[in-house]
């Protein structure tokens, strides 16, 4: 195909300086549309890929989701479990969210490790109020001011349960991480201590809350994780590829994570959790899958029909959203290409790809975004009288054709999905926040890379979190009082 640039024309036989920007805009319509189509297909034969996996897996019955037991959320654990909550700066949540925990969780063999900070009171008697002097709860306090980083507020707590051990001469069974914004439903603990009679790791789905103040920003996180974890992470767990952890929600065997430990130790660690590393979660799923540990993602509905998930509240705002999604990018995509490399089976090479194509993703949208500007400006001069066109080949013609038809398959399954855990309005709302979430992408890859070129040039990594100011059940029991006066 001719470069656009060739059939420019004056009608006075000149270039102008305007005219000459226009025969770059054409220049540019050109190479942006080459551009991003190419990259919208291949993210549209991967994504292509895992419909088609799930909707088979649909079609055997095995991607819905699983009935839990009648009388399982009361029963007595199979062993002790260990709850580790890092906290730092989570006066206004953590209070809820050991209360609610307490009250959710009948049985008494587990114990709440809530880590906190000698510089951080205001957490600290925040947990101890939640906790109202109940033998569950352990609050641990850093020694050192924070924040160091979660994965080191871990480790103190896992130093923590190991001395208890020691004390007591009782190992615990399982290790289950939750963080303090997070509001359990009453069937997780058991749901994971039965699971991790068979398996080393097991996830739970994580479910955001609405939020009446964020439809936009807090809502498109419901979009985007009730996808992943309704779909590609069920078809993940099919084929059989490491499941990450969400940091939430998550369950771990006593011996696949003393295993890690050691491997850590002989690196200098204080623990199984990576220090350095953003995002020590999604890192320790799958060197439990390398470490020989089996894994699964478990969805399952109690007798009421709601899913056995970790709900919580999501950033609302766009500048806290854009540094979340940046530190997960920043840690899955960036650290988890430095740190744990391109190996295993082609299935885990897959997956490593659809985990760490943050950064090309925001790229490949920029270019988009930057496409509707060209096409702006042009469509401005036409109207004003120019009137040159890019005339596509058509192999550029069908790209473009198959992006459309993609889109419009994305747009069907994001609706698809959202309405079916959320409702029909939620699920309008989700295609028409696609955009936004795109924009967030956008800028939060580029944040991600430049905080990653800093680590490269010596800056240190620190726990660059999201405060929490509301908990999901206070809202409940908000909800429910109206109710009660209402009647």
């Amino acid at each position: 195909m001719e470069r656009p640039g060739a059939w420019l024309e004056l009608s006075d036989g000149a270039l102008t300086g305007f005219a000459q920007l226009l025969r770059w805009l054409l220049v540019a319509e050109h190479e942006l549309l080459l551009f991003a189509a190419f990259w919208f297909i291949i993210s549209a034969i991967d994504e292509a890929a895992v419909d088609i996996s799930w909707l088979w897996l649909r079609l055997g019955g095995r991607a819905g989701a699983g009935r839990v037991p009648v009388g399982l959320a009361e029963s007595p654990l199979l062993g002790r479990a260990a709850i580790l909550v890092p906290a730092w700066h989570e006066d206004e949540v953590i209070g809820d969210m050991v209360a609610h925990t307490l009250k959710a969780w009948c049985q008494r063999d587990f114990i709440v490790y809530v880590g906190c900070y000698r510089n951080d009171p205001a957490t600290l008697a925040a947990a101890a109020a939640g906790a109202g002097g109940d033998p569950r709860v352990r609050v641990v306090v850093n020694g050192i001011d924070g924040p160091t980083t979660k994965a080191d507020c871990l480790n103190r707590l896992y130093a923590a349960l190991r001395a208890d051990e020691a004390r007591s001469g009782v190992m615990y069974r399982n290790i289950v991480m939750h963080d303090a914004e997070d509001m359990v439903h009453p069937a997780a603990l058991a749901v994971m201590d039965r699971a991790l009679a068979e398996v080393d790791f097991v996830q739970l789905p994580v479910r955001p809350e609405p939020q009446a103040s964020s439809p936009w920003i807090a809502g498109h996180y419901s979009d985007e994780f009730t996808e992943a974890h309704a779909k590609s992470l069920v078809v993940r767990d099919a084929l059989g590829a490491a499941i990450p952890a969400a940091g939430v929600g998550c369950g771990f065997s006593r011996g696949a994570l003393a295993s890690l430990a050691r491997l850590r130790m002989a690196t200098g660690e204080s623990g199984p959790f990576a220090s350095e590393c953003l995002t020590e979660d999604y890192e320790l799923g799958l060197l439990i899958a390398r470490d020989g540990g089996r894994s699964r993602f478990l969805r399952m509905r109690d007798a009421d029909g709601r899913l056995v998930a970790t709900r919580s509240y999501f950033p609302a705002t766009l500048e806290t959203a854009v540094r979340q999604k940046a530190r997960w990018i920043h840690g899955i995509a960036l650290q988890g290409w430095e740190r744990l490399g391109w190996t295993g089976r082609p299935v885990e090479i897959w997956m490593a790809l659809r985990d760490r194509r943050g950064p090309l993703t925001a790229v490949v949208l920029a270019a988009a975004y930057l496409l509707l500007v060209v096409e702006g400006m042009l469509g401005a001069a036409r109207l004003a009288g120019w009137q040159d066109w890019l005339v596509p080949s058509p192999l550029l013609r069908l790209m473009i054709a198959l992006s459309f038809v993609s889109f419009v398959w994305r747009s069907v399954m994001r609706f698809t999905f959202t309405t079916r855990e959320y409702g029909l309005f939620e699920g309008l709302l989700a295609v028409a926040r696609i955009p936004v979430a795109n924009v967030i992408a956008i800028m939060a890859g580029r944040r991600a890379l430049f905080a990653y070129v800093r680590t490269l040039g010596g800056g240190e990594v620190s726990w660059d979190k999201t405060r929490h100011g509301s908990h999901p059940a206070t809202i409940d029991v908000q909800a429910a009082l109206t109710q009660a006066a209402g009647t």
